[in-house]
Order: C-alpha cells, then structure tokens, then sequence
C-alpha cells in the first residue's frame, strides 16, 4: 500500500523528475532548485506522521498548503488547516514546523508536517505537495546528503546516523551517538592538523633553507628557534614566513611519530568497532549431550534448538542474532564433538570445527556431572587448553569454559579436578547461575567488541581502516634526513587519507553506497 502511494505522490509531481546537480565531492550541490519532499516517519498505520521537504520552495508550499501568507514563526509549533491546493478540499489538521535555512537539518529552508498517520491522511499531503511548482519525491537519503553537501555533517557524522538509525543493542546505541556527535571525526581532523604543521616544516625548508641560509635543525627543534639567519629575508617573502610561524608546532618529526603511534593503536583494535556493529561471532560447543542446544534456547529466549536427551540431535549449525547484555552477537549452536558416528553427524562436526576457527568468542561447555568420561576430557585438552594456550591479544579468541547441569551435583560441587581451567557453573534447566554468566560474557564481548562509553572511538567501518592503513603507510616513508621532497609528499598522501575519510575529496561510488543505506525521508 505505501509503495502504491509514493507513486501516486511521485506522479502528482509537476514537471520531469530531476537529478541533483553533483560536486566534486559527488554530493548534492545546495542551491540545486529542486525542494524534495519524503515521509520521514516509519510507514504503516500510527498515531503521528512527519511529512518534511527541504529546498527553496518549501516556504511557498507551506503557503499554500495552508493558505496562509505569512509563515509561522521559525522553529515553533504551529497549529493549520492543511488543504488541497487544487480543490481546496481539507486534508487534516496538523502540526506544522517552519525552519528557514541555515539553521536546519539540510541547511536549506525545510518544512515539517506532522499529520495523523493514517495511510489516507498520507497519501493526500503527499500528493497535494507533488502538486506544487518546484516539488519532487526525495530519494533515499537525500536529506542527509543534502546536510553533507551544505557542511551540516561529515562523512563520519553520515555514517554514525545511519549506524543509529539501525542500531538494535545499547553499545551499539553508544557507539553510533558518540559517531555521530563528530568524535572519529574530529579525531581524525587533529590528527590531519599535525600533519600540516609538518607539512608547514618540511615546505618552509625547502623553499627558504637553500636560498636564504635557514639554520640546519628547522625539523628537529621547531618553535621559534628555526628562525635565526645568515642573512636578512626579502620582504617579498615576510607574508608567507609569518604563516609557515604560526602553524610550526614545537617538535615537527617528534608529533609525525607520534601520530604514527595512535594510527598503529587504532588499527591494532582487531576489527572490534567493526564486530561491534555487524555483531561479535559466538559459538557454543562441546562435547554431545553436555547443554549446548539449552543454552542456546536460553540465551536467545526461543526455542532456536530441538533439546533432546539424545545424543547427535543437532547435526548442522544453527546460527540466531541475539542481544547479550546490550552487545550484538550472532550466536551459533553446533554439533557435539565426536568421533566414530555415522556421515552425516560427522559433516555436522567438520561444521562445527570449522566454525570455531571463525569465532571470536567461544562457550565451551561440559556437562558438570560427567568432568571424567573420555569425552570431556577430550575437549578440555584439544578445544579447551589450545584456545587457552594462545598469547593473550585483543585479535586471539576468547573462550568461557561453562559447567551445565549444575542442579545434578552435590552441595560441594563438581569432583576434584586440579587441572580445570576457571569455570562458571549453570543449570539450564533451573537458570542457576545465569546471571553470573551474563556478566562474564558481558565483560568478554566488551573486550571483543570494544566499550562504546569510554576509550577512543571505533572504526565501525572497513572504510575506516583502509584509510587510516593508507595514511600509516605513506608515512612510513616520511624520512626528511634523506629526502625532503619525499617526505612532503609523504605528508601529503598522509593527509589526503584523513581528509577523504571525513569526506573531503570523496568519489561518487563511496558516497552512494553510504547514502544507499538510508530510507527515503532521511
């Protein structure tokens, strides 16, 4: 029904469709001529809708929408009469918002209509502003490009809105805020900070140092203390000196390896701003009968597994999205690990092994009861002590050993066992112990997938990566001492890097798969 009165609205508007003008930067140019107009609110039947145009004509359609002349004040609620401007027939009494430019989401004049949401109600605002002059169905996330394109948010800032848009866990709430709020960005444009001063250092040197007798050291001291001289400077040349003074930072090489140390800190992160978004890989396993399908079920709160005393029951792997203490997590329930069963069992455990070299965390679980039968001892000594044997970094695997059917054992716990790794115990079957074990994995998962509420901010993005691995290599071959050319090319090629990844310079392909992503309206 909605896609039926989006064409309805798309064909009341007067005039061929036009595209947006680009820049460079492949963004929609301000000023373009074209006002668009979206639902921004969630389709189907609601209490409220918003309806918004941003453009020069939004002023003239909010006129005649209402059949006002003047408008009504900037950024207060207005209460109108909405009409049809071809038949003068009323459409509902609504809401109305008046934000003249700058000093809106797009940076062009924009107009709100909040209408009550029925698809009636919807579907003629909709078409009565496709009957006005100068007004066209927006595309997906043309707003948000049109903000892009007048300087209301840079590239990141897009990113960390459509990241909020679909955030579904609290951390990933956090993390898209914070992203949003302009913190990679403005980390990024610091960093590109320095690298201009550098620049600064390196160019003056070249351009003064041979002709004008500049003292050796410039690079290494810095400050004001490059500026003693041999010889008195041309005036010609006073203006560009007193710029190149005020951007010298005190030790130029020092802040370029500075700098590389934070890039290489943010790269060594092992992908968790990217796990954090799309989701960290959890994989139950462990030996047949041990409660894997059970906690599966509890974890996720539905039966994803059939639960059978049987051993085998589960013979592929069955993977459900999940929400564990806040953090996203793509939870995988496999096989029991097993040898000497039949083939199509045994895939199910080549699966199971296979999916476990993917995890980034692991719930190794064993039946409490049963620490001394050949099979668990297997695990613990296979799984178990190799996961555990792996140097302790942010990119090995993390695993959490879990005891089930704690409701089986005596009042002093399990038997003796000098060589078992720490454990939590659990009873699936009464929940016992299951908060204990929420908490550990809430403190497992931040690790994987990094804390949104402190430290730095996340790469979410391979984008992200790429850029900040383009900007550690190119300075790599920043070595003033051999050749000062090189390195402020190097500067360069470094500070383009952390230009294009809060937008500067994008190409047209980057830009539209980020814009992509968002619903028309936005």
């Amino acid at each position: 029904m909605w896609r039926g009165l989006w064409t309805l609205a798309a064909q009341a508007a007067r005039g061929p469709r036009r595209l947006c003008t680009r820049r460079s930067s492949g963004a929609a140019a301000p000023g373009s001529g074209a006002t668009i107009f979206a639902l921004s609110s969630g389709q189907g039947r609601c209490g409220i809708a918003v309806i918004r145009t941003s453009g020069p004509s939004s002023g003239h359609a909010l006129r005649i929408l209402t059949a006002a002349r003047d408008l009504p004040p900037a950024r207060h609620a207005s209460l109108r009469l909405l009409s049809d401007p071809r038949s003068g027939e009323p459409l509902d009494r609504a809401l109305v918002l008046w934000f003249p430019g700058p000093r809106s989401f797009t940076g062009e004049d924009c107009v709100e209509f909040h209408v009550h949401g029925g698809p009636a109600v919807v579907s003629g605002v909709l078409q009565a502003l496709g009957s006005v002059p100068g007004l066209r169905p927006a595309e997906a996330g043309e707003f948000t490009r049109r903000a892009f394109a007048n300087g209301k948010l840079n590239l990141t800032e897009v990113e960390g809105l459509a990241d909020l848009i679909h955030a579904e866990t609290e951390a990933q709430r956090r993390q898209a805020l914070r992203q949003l709020d302009g913190e990679l960005g403005h980390l990024c444009r610091g960093w590109a900070e320095t690298l201009t001063k550098a620049l600064a250092h390196v160019e003056a040197y070249i351009d003064f140092g041979e002709d004008d007798n500049l003292e050796e050291g410039v690079l290494e001291q810095g400050g004001s203390t490059w500026w003693g001289r041999k010889t008195p400077i041309s005036p010609q040349r006073l203006p560009s000196l007193s710029l190149f003074a005020c951007l010298l930072s005190p030790t130029a090489d020092i802040e370029v390896r500075a700098l590389e140390v934070a890039l290489g800190a943010h790269l060594r992160d092992a992908r968790r701003g990217q796990r954090l978004r799309s989701g960290a890989h959890v994989v139950v396993t462990g030996p047949p009968n041990a409660g894997k399908s059970s906690l599966v079920n509890l974890l996720s709160r539905k039966p994803v597994s059939i639960v059978s005393p049987e051993p085998g029951t589960t013979r592929d792997v069955l993977e459900t999205p999940v929400d564990l203490a806040g953090f996203p997590v793509l939870l995988s329930d496999t096989a029991g690990l097993r040898e000497g069963v039949g083939p199509v069992e045994q895939e199910g455990v080549r699966r199971a092994r296979e999916r476990l070299e993917q995890a980034d965390l692991i719930l190794a679980m064993l039946d409490a009861s049963d620490l001394a039968s050949p099979s668990s001892c297997n695990f613990l000594a296979t799984v178990v002590a190799s996961v555990g044997a792996q140097s302790p970094s942010d990119s090995s695997q993390r695993l959490l050993l879990v005891l089930n059917k704690s409701d089986l054992l005596s009042p002093e716990g399990p038997g003796p066992r000098p060589d078992l790794p720490p454990h939590l115990l659990l009873s699936c079957l009464t929940g016992e112990g299951l908060d204990g074990l929420l908490e550990a994995l809430r403190k497992e998962l931040a690790a994987v997938c990094g804390d949104p509420s402190t430290g730095s901010p996340l790469l979410t993005r391979a984008r992200h990566q790429h850029h900040l691995q383009g900007c550690l290599d190119a300075l790599s071959h920043y070595k003033p001492s051999k050749d000062l050319a090189l390195a402020a090319e190097a500067l360069r090629v470094a500070r383009g890097h952390l230009t294009r990844l809060t937008g500067g310079g994008g190409t047209e392909e980057i830009l539209d798969i980020i814009f992509r992503d968002f619903c028309v309206g936005k």
